[in-house]
């Protein structure tokens, strides 16, 4: 039996938060009501003025060649890629089809415990389509609504060489590409929201062949999940066609996300049938290098190498490292906290415990946090001097969070301050052990549990400010004077 090995090429689409759009001054903020973002330029509507290239768009796509590791085109050009469909609002979609922003680029994954590179065969810059509205499902509807709103909000589309083997190295990339994007600041790329959208090129050939089989477009993954669903349902369909002896059509396929299967839309189309030509209202522009140092100098350091300082600098577990630097906004935190404050560990412990608990339960992100990393690290050192105790920490950070208030001054409104005078904690450590014989003689008689109930009592009495440690230093002392 022939074995075979599926082949996998990724296109994936990039919406880019500027506040216009790429050839116009329409707004694209999102959940706007329908058709209220929209011109003559967008609708492609007779007499409306010509298109005028939004720069910080075209910005944005060399940030994102840059941190690609693409190579930066020295002149680029826009056509039109002509063909219908309903949300196409002008009959064809201006892009760049043969002078792209970058070529030639490549992301590392990690995969079985290997690096892999994924090459990057092009990244270009276009204008978005609308959006259509099918009442019913997209295959069963009896008409559709269309959104004109998001026509022409700028895109960049990432084309990958088909170098991905499996639907866990597709799901990997696209995480990657994300947490790379993310930290450039381009995009907030939402796969809910469409701001990163993913179609997949899947096709499947005999182990070791050179040649490629037929392929297949998978348009509709929406998330990391179904974009793993997806290809894998794909890659399983297309083997059991070969192994009868049938052929894999060329088509483009929708991803039932309800029943978890590839349903045929229509006939792909190849690169002849667009129909490509220069776009005659925009010249061809040429890349000044000299732009493209300061955009390059302006990238911050990205997850890879992040990650890698983490771990080497600052002897992070690799798996801490991972979950800090999956966020820009978290690693910043940590980075900034550790300027306050040089305990790698205990702040990375604080961050993932404490902090993410709070934010999930808020259901807040990061950046809406009220607490400042010199507070956090402030209230650890009061830890480390005994001012405060872990306890106390844990419930002052959750005012902290509510409030924004510092911990020095928290402390002090709640009279907070950490009982470790041995003079007046050995007095309240004696009344405990004469108020409570029943607990001492089980001490005495082995049970060695039975301090925590002694250690209580002092807590008790002290309101929680009495420093845990030093009472159970000082129990085990008298106790042992005792016997």
């Amino acid at each position: 039996m022939t074995q075979l090995e599926s082949v996998i090429g990724l296109e994936v689409h990039v919406e880019l938060h500027t506040k216009t759009k790429l050839f116009c001054r329409c707004r694209t903020d999102f959940g706007a009501e329908p058709n209220t973002q929209v011109c003559p330029v967008c609708l492609g509507l007779p007499g409306g003025a010509l298109p005028v290239l939004n720069q910080k768009a075209l910005a944005y796509a060399i940030k994102a060649s840059l941190a690609l590791n693409c190579r930066i085109a020295k002149e680029i050009t826009f056509d039109r890629k002509n063909y219908f469909y309903a949300d196409l609002p002008k009959g064809y979609q201006i892009s760049q089809f043969f002078q792209p922003v970058g070529t030639k680029g490549y992301v590392e994954i990690e995969v079985d415990g290997k690096v892999k590179k994924i090459a990057i065969r092009q990244l270009h810059l276009e204008e978005d389509t609308g959006k259509l509205i099918h009442l019913g499902g997209i295959l069963s509807s009896p008409y559709s609504r269309v959104d004109f709103n998001r026509a022409g909000v700028p895109l960049i589309e990432i084309v990958t060489e088909p170098d991905i083997r499996s639907a866990e190295e597709a799901r990997l990339f696209l995480q990657k590409l994300r947490d790379i994007l993310r930290y450039i600041d381009i995009s907030d790329c939402k796969m809910q929201e469409g701001s990163l959208r993913c179609d997949a090129n899947v096709s499947v050939r005999p182990a070791g062949s050179d040649s490629l089989g037929n392929k297949t477009e998978l348009k509709n993954m929406n998330s990391f999940r179904s974009v793993y669903q997806g290809i894998e349902y794909e890659i399983n369909r297309q083997r059991e066609l070969v192994m009868r002896g049938e052929s894999v059509l060329p088509e483009t396929r929708h991803w039932d996300e309800e029943n978890e299967v590839t349903r045929a839309m229509r006939g792909k189309l190849a690169s002849a049938d667009y129909r490509c030509f220069p776009d005659p209202n925009i010249p061809p522009l040429k890349v000044d290098s000299s732009w493209v140092e300061q955009l390059a100098d302006s990238i911050p350091e990205l997850p890879d190498a992040r990650l890698k300082r983490f771990v080497e600098d600052y002897g992070l577990p690799l798996r801490d490292a991972q979950l800090l630097t999956g966020s820009r906004e978290l690693a910043e935190f940590l980075d900034a906290t550790l300027a306050h404050y040089r305990q790698p560990k205990a702040v990375s412990n604080w961050i993932q415990g404490e902090l993410l608990r709070l934010l999930n339960l808020e259901n807040m992100g990061i950046t809406s946090c009220k607490v400042k990393p010199q507070d956090l690290g402030r209230l650890l050192e009061m830890v480390d001097k005994g001012v405060i105790s872990g306890k106390m920490a844990k419930d002052i950070w959750e005012e902290m969070f509510a409030s924004g208030k510092g911990p020095e001054t928290i402390v002090k409104e709640k009279g907070l301050v950490q009982i470790s005078d041995e003079n007046i904690l050995g007095q309240i450590v004696a009344e405990v052990i004469q108020e409570n014989p029943n607990s001492v003689k089980d001490y005495l008689g082995g049970k060695k549990k039975a301090i925590g109930f002694l250690v209580g009592q002092v807590m008790k009495k002290t309101k929680g400010q009495a420093n845990p440690q030093l009472v159970n230093k000082l129990l085990r002392e008298k106790l042992t004077e005792g016997s």
